[in-house]
């Protein structure tokens, strides 16, 4: 053995050629694309330069979102709107069926009232009427032919033609209720029944005493006739009226104690009279 056998050399080993031949490729395709790349680069430098017009894209999209965010902010508010004119109907048309119901309440309140009302006012009608002619039965078969104060329905006129349906309308009517401002065909007051009275006849009367009072042609208390009207205070302002039934009588709506009586004149003499027949 050598004595440098154990020395190890410093010599590099071979390579294999195909390694080297590999590697030279590989070294070759680097500087190639190296050199690709760089002669590319030079050309993609003004689409580069062109990206710089970002900020103005930037911008236009800010203002559109911002319009969009202004549009999304109004359809907000108009369905906060709607939802407020919502509720407001939905609260007015609950008040409005409350204020109907209310009213209908009340309506129905007022026509049993009234009816109620007119129930009484019928009985106590009848009543009157009843105790009026319970009064005159009772003064008629107690009093005496002459007594200035007797009341009688018993004197058959001996007036004619429409005197005579005057004065039969006004005594049928002996019984009556009185009622102011009454007109028939149960109650009257003393104008109404004299406005009845002459209708019959087809002369149409003022309504109110004062007018019928100088409806036709001033006579004398001594120079009566059937079918005369009666009236008590002046002429023109009359309280109230009668009709004469010849006899030395008159018919009349004297009071609500009384209701329509025949009487005397003496029982409450009048002051003056108007012929209009």
């Amino acid at each position: 053995m050598s004595h440098t056998a154990h020395i190890p050399s410093h010599r590099k080993p071979r390579r294999n050629a195909s390694t080297t031949a590999l590697r030279a490729g590989v070294a070759g395709g680097v500087l190639s694309t190296i050199a690709v790349a760089g002669a590319a680069g030079p050309a993609q430098a003004e689409p580069v330069t062109q990206t710089i017009e970002m900020p103005t894209i930037t911008a236009g999209l800010s203002t559109t979102v911002a319009a969009t965010a202004e549009a999304t902010q109004q359809v907000a508010l108009d369905l906060e709107t709607q939802a407020q004119e919502d509720a407001a109907a939905s609260s007015a048309a609950k008040d409005a069926k409350k204020a109907k119901a209310e009213a209908v309440r009340k309506a129905e309140a007022k026509k049993k009232a009234e009816a109620a009302a007119k129930a009484k006012a019928e009985a106590a009608e009848r009543a009157s009427r009843d105790a009026a002619r319970t009064t005159l039965q009772k003064s008629t078969g107690s009093s005496s032919s002459g007594s200035t104060n007797a009341a009688t329905t018993s004197y058959s006129s001996n007036a004619t033609g429409s005197a005579a349906s005057v004065v039969a309308f006004a005594q049928a009517q002996v019984g009556d209720a009185y009622v102011s401002g009454g007109t028939g065909p149960n109650s009257w007051d003393c104008s109404g029944l004299v406005q009845a009275a002459f209708r019959t006849v087809g002369v149409d009367l003022p309504r109110v005493s004062q007018s019928q009072s100088t409806a036709g042609t001033q006579v004398s208390l001594s120079n009566l006739q059937p079918g005369d009207i009666l009236y008590w205070g002046g002429a023109g302002s009359a309280y109230h009226v009668g009709i004469y039934v010849g006899g030395g009588q008159f018919v009349g709506a004297q009071n609500s104690s009384t209701g329509v009586v025949q009487r005397p004149l003496d029982y409450d003499m009048p002051t003056g009279a108007v012929r209009v027949l």
